[in-house]
């Protein structure tokens, strides 16, 4: 039972941790190299990975996707959609996403003049599953070393996260202790009484049965 219990234990937090990774926004250095607009088909399983911005996107089974192509700074090449978040998940409130494309056109650069941005994202990029991280905003930078800064959004979320989950943790115990602790206390000494009975019983059986064998 300790086993499996730390399983789901480690299981829960992985979960978690991926919900967070996948949600919360991250900051790349890039080069914008070119900009385009593709139609993607919308998988079963997979359309969690693309923005849902009104209803009628539900229902769609394919449609127009902007990207952003881009390389970063240690020259890995790296693609971009650029999807309105609207009011859904994650709480982005998207709605500029083709002010951002016109933003990413207009800053593309060759390799030998670059110029370099911040790019602020969410999501993940598998070439397996074909899904793109969504592009939240872009920032012109000096240069490929340039420093991200803090991450405070990030910092606030995990600390609210945090807290919530020491106060959950905080009443778990209270009540574990005045509720749980007290019943179990309760269940073990009544078999434990329980034992000592059938114990003293099969004595008192096993004395009147050496009885009869002293006849």
């Amino acid at each position: 039972m300790r086993y499996i219990g730390w399983t789901l234990l480690i299981a829960f937090w992985v979960v978690v941790g991926a919900f967070l990774h996948y949600t919360l926004p991250q900051r790349d250095i890039v080069r914008i190299v070119n900009t385009y607009e593709e139609r993607q088909e919308l998988g079963d399983w997979t359309r969690m990975f693309w923005s849902r911005p009104d209803t009628q996107s539900d229902g769609l089974i394919n449609r127009d996707v902007q990207f952003i192509q881009t390389v970063r700074a240690n020259g890995r090449p790296m693609v971009y959609r650029n999807e309105d978040t609207g009011w859904s998940w994650p709480p982005y409130f998207k709605f500029d996403t083709s002010n951002l494309y016109t933003e990413a056109a207009d800053s593309v650069s060759t390799r030998d003049a670059p110029e370099w941005y911040l790019l602020t994202h969410y999501g993940w990029r598998n070439e397996f599953l074909t899904i793109f991280p969504n592009a939240i905003s872009l920032r012109q930078i000096e240069g490929p070393d340039a420093s991200k800064g803090i991450p405070w959004v990030n910092i606030l979320v995990l600390m609210v996260i945090a807290a919530i989950f020491y106060a959950i943790w905080v009443r778990w115990r209270r009540f574990r202790r005045s509720r749980i602790d007290p019943r179990l206390e309760e269940i073990q000494d009544s078999w434990e009484a329980a034992g000592d009975a059938v114990s003293e019983r099969r004595g008192r059986i096993r004395r009147w049965l050496d009885t009869w064998k002293s006849k």
